[in-house]
């Protein structure tokens, strides 16, 4: 079971007038659409929007320390609740990389080292409900020529909610 799930207990009390019923339905959490579509994706518990993405060469900053070329990918993570968030643990329990250039297994990309320093302080921080807070990531790539595609999940082993390509040329 992934941190993003919701856990209700119930109840075997029976209701009795339509006052309960409605001071019940007011007090139990929305159901969203959730969905990953156009660099958005929206779960229950949080939202993610992608900002940018960018290829960095080995060498260069934000990829000073790899010998591949990563995929940089720049997003803003927004809590719906009150549930402890933070921008990397919520990008890594929903979005899977894959580099499909293996005819025989599927290639999923390592993460890398983060490529925006900017986020050393903030990528491991609770976000406060309804709080929005940046962050960046990057995926080690196997080649310069195979798309990327994102593919993004309610929580770790969660239904799948949709996916995107991301041309590295």
């Amino acid at each position: 079971m992934s941190q993003w799930t919701c856990i209700t207990s119930y109840s075997n009390t029976p209701l009795d007038s339509s006052e309960t019923t409605e001071d019940a339905t007011e007090d139990a959490p929305a159901e969203r659409d959730v969905y990953f579509k156009d660099g958005e994706a929206i779960l229950n518990d949080l939202k993610i929007q992608i900002t940018e993405t960018k290829v960095i060469p080995p060498g260069e900053p934000g990829n000073e320390y790899s010998d591949k070329a990563v995929l940089a990918i720049w997003y803003d993570t927004t809590n719906l609740t009150g549930k402890d968030i933070t921008p990397m643990s919520a990008w890594i329990v929903v979005f899977e990389a894959i580099q499909d250039n293996d005819p025989n297994a599927v290639n999923t990309l390592e993460v890398g080292m983060l490529p925006d320093e900017q986020f050393l302080d903030s990528q491991l921080e609770t976000i406060k409900q309804d709080g929005t807070v940046s962050n960046a990531v990057a995926y080690e790539l196997d080649d310069l020529e195979t798309p990327v595609t994102l593919v993004a999940t309610q929580g770790i082993g969660g239904d799948e909610l949709g996916e995107q390509t991301i041309e590295i040329k």
